[in-house]
């Protein structure tokens, strides 16, 4: 019995590697043929050889469809990215309009800020209190806008670091904004009160043209030494008319050998103005005038090198910068 059992694994032993070894030799034909007549070629692969070359295919496949994936991917990314680029390009440059236009609103306000204080200087009303202290047109947002300018432009800068700027602007705005109107309300009501002296007082300018000569010291263009200039000298065409600046009475119409033909109004409240170099005058001693009613002609009489009109405005006797009491 144990000689059979013996005999028979190894029977079974040879069996097995008579099987490997057929399985082993084993082969694929593939045939190449060709549309002609000629003997079609043979292709032989051996089944060991196609498994591990189908294994290969088969990996090779799944890392290609891995890359093309992440390729995809990564396309699509740069893609949304390149898009955020563009928004973060055209918002950075909405932003630089409205930076712009924030500058060009304090610009405004600061020069109605001007315009409130040489009109409570002609009509002499003092700010209140809580006014005064917050007078003052300063940089939006704590910052001067050109700083602010330059942020904008900045590479590096965050959207929404530009947005937060802006809005801190804004509140600034506001919060100036409020002040002036108060001011405002404020002047109103005391100009209400001093409708006749503000009708008195000179506000606006003679006669068109422009200043060759200032208010105060200068050198005389006759003696080259310097002396007092009491006026403005406003340059122009002879003939050119020559207006009243406020409400008032003349009481001097004459000749003088600085100044040659002048006219002399009388505005109340101690407020008298001087019209010099005249070459005609179309009023008379005695007569009312109003603002900007035509009471000559712009001359070159008197000493003069040139046409112009001589200005002057004097306060209870004492003469006084005449550009203080232009508005226009």
């Amino acid at each position: 019995m144990k000689f059979t059992s013996l005999f028979t694994r190894k029977q079974k032993d040879h069996a097995g590697r008579r099987a490997a070894s057929t399985s082993a030799g084993r082969t694929l034909t593939v045939l190449l043929m060709t549309n002609d007549s000629s003997i079609p070629r043979r292709l032989k692969v051996s089944i060991r050889g196609a498994k591990v070359v189908g294994t290969a295919l088969v990996v090779l496949s799944l890392v290609m469809a891995f890359v093309l994936y992440d390729y995809l991917q990564l396309r699509g990314d740069s893609k949304e990215l390149y898009g955020l680029k563009r928004e973060n390009a055209r918002q950075k440059i909405e932003l630089q309009s409205f930076s712009a236009r924030i500058r060009d609103i304090e610009s405004q306000m600061a020069g109605l800020e001007i315009f409130d204080k040489k009109l409570r200087i002609l009509a002499n009303i003092e700010p209140d209190a809580k006014f005064a202290s917050s007078s003052g047109i300063k940089g939006i947002g704590g910052g001067s806008s050109a700083s602010n300018a330059d942020y904008l432009l900045t590479p590096g800068a965050k959207v929404d670091e530009l947005v937060s700027q802006i809005r801190s602007d804004l509140t600034g705005l506001e919060v100036n904004a409020d002040v002036l109107e108060s001011s405002f309300t404020e002047l109103r009501e005391g100009l209400l009160k001093k409708t006749s002296l503000l009708a008195s007082t000179p506000s606006i300018r003679p006669v068109k043209g422009w200043v060759t000569s200032v208010f105060g010291r200068r050198v005389s263009p006759f003696t080259g030494l310097k002396h007092s200039h009491r006026g403005i000298d406003i340059a122009n065409r002879v003939g050119t008319p020559v207006v009243a600046t406020a409400n008032g009475r003349v009481t001097k119409i004459g000749r003088d050998a600085n100044i040659g033909r002048y006219i002399n109004i009388s505005h109340g409240y101690g407020i008298r103005t001087v019209y010099g170099h005249l070459s005609r005058t179309f009023v008379k001693t005695g007569q009312r005038v109003k603002r900007g009613q035509k009471i000559g002609a712009l001359g070159n009489t008197g000493r003069s090198t040139g046409a112009h009109l001589h200005y002057a405005v004097a306060v209870n006797g004492v003469f006084r910068n005449p550009s203080k009491y232009i508005l226009n």
